[in-house]
């Protein structure tokens, strides 16, 4: 029976869930030891909140985490103490002083000292000193996420934390549309934003998050799909082979050079010059993400069973899949890895570590290929309307993008013509 009533208890208390969703109503009852000890983890975080001291709540979190923290104003709140390490009286006369300062001055002492102390933080200095360093310990694309902040929020740089409006938003948003980019992307830039601002209410640097009810532009399924026509990646293959020989010609006249200034020559190149071959003929034989083959490793990759792996960890859905590796591929991979040393990433920057972007090197490809509105990950877009034009069904295509959706896979399901010619033609003589 105790069970029960905490399950019905926590229902009530969905009002401070982390949904931004109201109750008309709060209830609250009185909390023992007990339920605290019989409140158990659910899907999604809830409150239990304390009729013997208003104010005073019980979070707990899918992991089972317990943690007893004030609340106060609008969805403010301050963590006291987790249990059991704190026990339920020590969290009430905790909760008694804080509710008192909050009473008198409006918020805890410590909170306003600490607003105090960062009454002049900028968004510039507030991404280099708060959030940087804790996305990027805590995210799986932690760096991607704050260079992505730095670079399209630059305006914001010196604009105080407290300052920042939707309005703010709104010139980034129209600026990138301006750019060309799609809503999917722009709704990237505001989840990210969205992220970071909130994370500066939660550590009490900022009153309120501005961007707190903003909406992201609604996609639409049939948003246009850019990928290669047959006669450009002709073209793309051409300028790769190209680039390649231009780079071997370059090393063989440099080695010339070594060689009448009694130097050591560094040799003709065994395999490819650098990334960029490797890089793309993988993306457009497998769909992988431009991140997730910046991420993948050796380990990843089974050359005897021509498969790659995927992941959880930096896979976009959260999930690991199992890729095939097509005959090119896979003499690709073994090129590459021939003349790499090491067993760690499979595309390393320099000293090894991870690549943090080659732009430079794909717009010089994209220029020489005479490629117009062409994007990295039309690569994948390319890889996903060769298989639907080759009638592999729509969820196995799915299943080799890591679509956690149907509706993400449907955007090709137009490439199909003759699919659909099929369907209907069986309705003919009957």
């Amino acid at each position: 029976m105790r069970f029960r009533t905490v399950s019905r208890y926590s229902v009530f208390c969905r009002h401070f869930a982390d949904t931004e969703r109201t109750m008309p109503t709060i209830t609250r009852l009185p909390l023992t030891r007990a339920k605290v000890e019989a409140a158990k983890p659910e899907p999604s975080p809830y409150w239990l909140r304390d009729a013997t001291v208003p104010g005073l709540a019980l979070r707990v979190l899918p992991s089972g985490k317990r943690t007893y923290s004030v609340l106060w104003g609008r969805g403010r709140a301050k963590a006291v103490g987790d249990h059991p390490v704190m026990t339920l009286e020590g969290a009430r006369t905790t909760a008694r002083k804080l509710l008192a300062e909050i009473a008198e001055h409006g918020a805890p002492l410590s909170t306003l000292q600490r607003r105090q102390a960062d009454r002049g933080l900028t968004w510039g200095r507030y991404l280099a000193d708060h959030y940087g360093p804790h996305v990027e310990a805590t995210a799986k694309a932690g760096a991607a996420t704050l260079a992505s902040l730095r670079k399209q929020f630059a305006e914001w740089d010196d604009k105080l934390l407290t300052s920042i409006t939707r309005a703010d938003f709104d010139a980034v948003k129209v600026k990138r549309i301006k750019q060309g980019r799609t809503p999917a992307t722009i709704n990237r830039d505001l989840d990210r934003a969205k992220a970071a601002l909130s994370k500066a209410e939660e550590w009490d640097l900022l009153p309120v998050n501005p961007l707190r009810g903003v909406k992201r532009i609604k996609r639409e399924i049939g948003e246009r799909v850019r990928y290669l026509e047959p006669k450009e990646e002709k073209r793309l293959r051409m300028a790769l082979d190209r680039r390649e020989r231009a780079a071997q010609e370059k090393r063989l006249s440099g080695d010339a050079w070594r060689k009448v200034r009694r130097r050591e020559p560094l040799g003709a190149f065994k395999g490819y010059s650098d990334h960029l071959a490797p890089m793309v003929l993988v993306a457009i034989n497998t769909g992988l993400r431009r991140g997730e083959l910046l991420q993948l490793t050796w380990a990843d990759v089974d050359l005897r069973a021509k498969r790659v792996t995927v992941q959880a960890g930096y896979a976009k859905s959260g999930k690991a899949r199992h890729v095939p590796l097509n005959s090119e591929a896979a003499a690709v991979l073994k090129r590459w890895k021939q003349q790499r040393k090491g067993d760690g990433l499979v595309f390393p920057g320099a000293g090894g570590g991870r690549m943090t972007n080659i732009n430079k090197s794909w717009a010089g490809l994209v220029e020489a290929a005479e490629l117009e509105g062409f994007r990295f990950h039309d690569l994948r877009h390319t890889f996903a309307s060769k298989l639907v034009m080759a009638e592999i069904d729509l969820n196995t295509v799915r299943e080799l993008l890591g679509h956690g959706d149907i509706k993400m896979t449907l955007r090709y399901a137009h490439l199909a013509p003759a699919h659909r010619a099929a369907a209907v033609e069986v309705l003919v003589g009957r």
